[in-house]
């Protein structure tokens, strides 16, 4: 399966990221994925964590031109 939608949240501050990426999940449906993009550091560190905590699932995740990306699978 494609990805449903991408993200790119780059330049944009802890935990706004989350939340930015906690509303586009919500607006996909279970088993749809999610692309996003974050800095390198805090983000890379915080949006993973959190994203798991809420219980999906990250299928892919590294380091991509400078940035972190991210895709998810809604659960």
């Amino acid at each position: 399966m494609g990805v449903a939608r991408s993200l790119d949240l780059r330049g944009t501050i802890c935990p706004i990221n989350f939340v930015k990426t906690k509303l586009a999940l919500e607006a996909l449906s279970s088993g749809e994925l999610l692309e996003v993009f974050v800095d390198l550091g805090e983000p890379s560190r915080n949006v993973p964590r959190s994203v798991r905590e809420e219980g999906h699932r990250i299928v892919e995740e590294g380091e991509v031109d400078g940035a972190y990306r991210l895709v998810i699978e809604k659960r």
